[in-house]
């Protein structure tokens, strides 16, 4: 009989696979375990269970940790508080809210956008009701935040879900989407301060249950587009099809279950260029109405320059649509191995292994492990130009995110240098779906976790060791990072289910050399949304892309950040722009903000 030679890149493939399949039996029997379970309790987080979440653990003595944080909301003036009025077990009210980190007043310190939910079962808003506003903190050089949510008009009012900052009409400062379960709202910013409601004569009305929400210049016309999630078609009336569902190991009301409602089709909302926007989501091919989504990122995750989008959906799965550079999109999912059929939440992208291409992190309900898709196209240029096949494999396990997060329920997340040691850790949010079982208008909170990336070893959680507050559980949700106070070393900010908002100052003491780079044009995407700097210090190259993370219903700040560890200067920067001009710079100084603008051509 003929024996098949396999190659590596196969072999590979096929010992994966099995390693997968393993994961996924492993999985079911502890789903198994779990609905069996006659007490009425659920089990703490990080609870060891029969060994199941031991297996594969990672430690860290708190001597060795790099990574410091200081709680500083109060001091510095941020006195959000999330869902002031009481919960009643309702789907839309357990889902957010988020944070958005943009630079409004173009003063280059990131300001704070935070999302609100006003209780809308009731006839008409009342002045509790109003207490639920969404916020906009002004940051005052980094030293505090003023509160100018009057001033701006930006104080909605309404079932808020996620935000998201872009300069829609190319006039130099940063405009406002919002998106909530009923009517979203487009704020354009007028450049004095204050904001103007736009949406209806922009043509971005959405009605629906929005969730997460993007912006992108995907066909490359200059003029920035938007892409809106939409998750359930919400009623806690009478024409839901589920009436209830055990979950965990109790009842739960069909109100709290997203497989009691039919899924919403997405928008993606094309720029026309003169202050309008046709909703095109169906003829590009991204509208998706038998999903149920949450997140959406833009990514260039093949390196041909153009933007794609990878979109994180509830009980069904995740969306890879591939840019074909004509205004379409093909979605190729199931043959990218990244698109599994689970309860997914928060989306981080960046390039977590230094090889030059985008890495994806997907949050996920309980039991289900997060995800880590190392992407798998070989790089064989510095600027990332790849060949082959576009494929991902699941590495979770591998780099220790993946069993480490099984009783867990994951939010929002991302990437972040924070030890500037030139690798980039994570970040989680975690907070449960489950209600106290002794107090059914309280949902049971979870410790957040931070990742320390100790390369070939993998990651490692050190929040406890990072910060005494972020030992304490509580019911997360939205989160993004931003450098609030330009030190060079990144901060994180998280919102809190029915709580106040915590901003994490980062206090690290063995911080190493860093760069940040802002990318400005004139008369056309003005941000430069897209772009990407690739940075060599000694032997390693990083690249960074300008929006390509969002989180879950949030928005990092978009200066691109690179820690070098113990280089002394900066070898060579390419930027990449996203037209694909390429500027290339040598011999630069580290720990500063560098801003190059370009003048660019118009349409």
């Amino acid at each position: 009989m003929r024996r098949v030679q396999l190659n590596k890149r196969h072999r590979i493939l096929m010992r994966w696979w099995l390693f997968s399949l393993g994961a996924i039996v492993l999985t079911y029997i502890l789903i198994l375990e779990f609905s069996n379970r006659q007490e009425k309790e659920v089990p703490a987080a990080h609870a060891a269970i029969d060994g199941l979440t031991s297996v594969l653990t990672k430690d860290v003595s708190k001597e060795e940790v790099p990574i410091h944080f200081k709680e500083v909301s109060r001091s510095v003036g941020i006195n959000f508080h999330h869902m002031p009025t009481p919960r009643r077990s309702l789907l839309p009210e357990d889902m957010g809210s988020g944070v958005a980190c943009g630079d409004f007043d173009s003063d280059g310190y990131p300001d704070l956008f935070f999302i609100n939910y006003a209780d809308q079962t009731k006839a008409s808003l009342t002045s509790e009701s109003e207490k639920a506003r969404c916020q906009l903190f002004r940051n005052a050089s980094g030293k505090r935040f003023d509160d100018v949510t009057d001033i701006a008009g930006v104080g909605f009012v309404g079932a808020g879900m996620g935000a998201a900052w872009g300069d829609y009409d190319n006039d130099h400062d940063l405009d406002l989407y919002v998106t909530a379960n009923g009517d979203n709202v487009l704020y354009e910013n007028q450049g004095d301060g204050s904001f103007l409601d736009v949406t209806t004569k922009t043509g971005v009305q959405d009605s629906r249950f929005s969730t997460g929400c993007s912006w992108c210049d995907y066909d490359k016309d200059g003029d920035l587009d938007l892409y809106v999630c939409n998750y359930v078609t919400f009623s806690h009336g009478e024409n839901a099809s589920i009436e209830s569902s055990i979950q965990h190991p109790y009842e739960q009301p069909f109100t709290l279950n997203p497989s009691s409602y039919k899924a919403q089709r997405n928008a993606l909302f094309r720029n026309n260029g003169d202050g309008t926007f046709d909703e095109t989501g169906v003829n590009a091919g991204v509208a998706d109405p038998n999903s149920k989504s949450l997140s959406a990122s833009w990514v260039d995750i093949d390196n041909d320059g153009w933007s794609d989008l990878y979109v994180a959906n509830d009980v069904s799965k995740n969306d890879v649509f591939r840019n074909k550079r004509d205004g379409t999109f093909e979605d190729i999912g199931m043959a990218s191995l990244s698109a599994d059929y689970r309860g997914a939440m928060g989306i981080g992208a960046a390039d977590f292994d230094n090889d030059l291409d985008q890495d994806l992190f997907i949050t996920h309900w309980i039991a289900q492990e997060n995800a880590l898709y190392q992407n798998m196209k070989i790089s064989s240029s510095p600027l990332g130009t790849t060949t082959g096949k576009l494929w991902f494999l699941d590495a979770a396990d591998q780099f220790g995110l993946g069993q480490s997060s099984l009783d867990m329920i994951g939010w929002a997340t991302g990437f972040s240098d924070f030890n500037n040691d030139g690798l980039r850790d994570l970040w989680v949010v975690n907070g449960s779906t489950f209600e106290d079982s002794e107090d059914h208008s309280l949902l049971l909170p979870q410790k957040p976790v931070i990742y320390w990336n100790r390369s070939e070893d993998g990651f490692v959680d050190v929040a406890r060791y990072a910060s005494a507050d972020l030992a304490h559980p509580l019911v997360g949700r939205g989160g993004a990072t931003l450098d609030f106070n330009r030190d060079g070393a990144m901060d994180l900010v998280i919102v809190s289910h029915g709580g106040r908002a915590l901003l994490f100052q980062n206090v690290s003491k063995s911080c190493g050399n860093w760069l940040k780079i802002k990318l400005h044009q004139t008369e056309n995407n003005m941000y430069a949304v897209g772009g990407r700097a690739y940075v060599t210090a000694g032997d390693t190259t990083q690249m960074g892309e300008v929006g390509a993370s969002s989180s879950y219903l949030s928005q990092d700040e978009s200066v691109l950040h690179f820690g070098i560890g113990t280089a002394d200067k900066i070898d060579l920067i390419r930027i990449v722009w996203p037209d694909g001009e390429v500027v290339t710079l040598h011999d630069l100084s580290i720990n500063q903000e560098l801003t190059y603008h370009r003048e660019r051509r118009s349409r």
